[in-house]
């Protein structure tokens, strides 16, 4: 799959030159940085649709360089990094990165969470009707059929779920759910997540060891699985 134009931000040469490998067999063109100084230098004079970003950089480390491009930039990020601990993703990711890999990685896992970034960020037009087989979500309305039946959500039941569903297939943490839904206020509410979250499966008719709609991924967060329809 032709990526577009991917920035690659990694201070090893070898792994610079690897990733750029791999990219350019995709048909992709390539921009690479050896620093988040560089990253900026790139990002701030031409288009760039997807990044990958490791976070040991030298001068500006890649969780500030994530946060200085989400105060302007929407641009889908993927960390990569030797980083595996649980605390490390979490930072990561509510930083602004969108997906975490730890290396060694496999090309192709690589290959296949960029495709499904870039598949999402094609389709989050804001369309008001989101569409998960048979489960309908009008955002317009704030209702949500399943099999044509209305489920009686609460508000924040209903805010949960379409926050999940408007980021299908993306890890979302704890506290980016809770400030999302919720307010900065409730950031640190874990257990008050949790509830919700067992309710909103119950009246999806959702598993929790054999999930359908909503993953847990344990320490981290939760992910909305089933894909967008056109």
């Amino acid at each position: 799959m032709n990526f577009g134009t991917v920035l690659v931000v990694e201070d090893e040469p070898a792994i610079r030159r690897y990733l750029a490998g791999v990219l350019e067999a995709q048909g992709s063109r390539v921009r690479t940085a050896d620093s988040g100084e560089a990253a900026l230098e790139v990002l701030g004079e031409s288009s760039v649709d997807i990044a990958l970003v490791d976070l040991g950089l030298p001068g500006i480390d890649g969780l500030t360089l994530i946060r200085r491009i989400r105060t302007w930039s929407s641009v889908p990020i993927v960390v990569l990094t030797s980083r595996d601990t649980v605390e490390d993703k979490v930072i990561a990711l509510d930083a602004g990165a969108d997906d975490y890999l730890t290396k060694p990685f496999a090309e192709e896992e690589l290959v296949a969470r960029m495709r499904a970034l870039l598949r999402r960020a094609a389709k989050e037009d804001q369309d008001p009707t989101l569409r998960f087989g048979e489960l309908e979500i009008d955002s317009s309305r704030h209702l949500v059929h399943k099999d044509g039946e209305l489920l009686p959500l609460t508000p924040k039941e209903y805010d949960l779920l379409e926050a999940m569903a408007r980021n299908s297939g993306k890890l979302l943490t704890h506290q980016w759910l809770l400030q999302k839904v919720w307010g900065v206020g409730y950031a640190t509410e874990s257990t008050y997540l949790r509830v919700y979250m067992r309710q909103l499966r119950r009246k999806l008719g959702d598993d929790s060891d054999r999930p359908r709609w909503i993953k847990t991924e344990t320490g981290l967060g939760y992910r909305w699985i089933p894909p967008l329809e056109k």
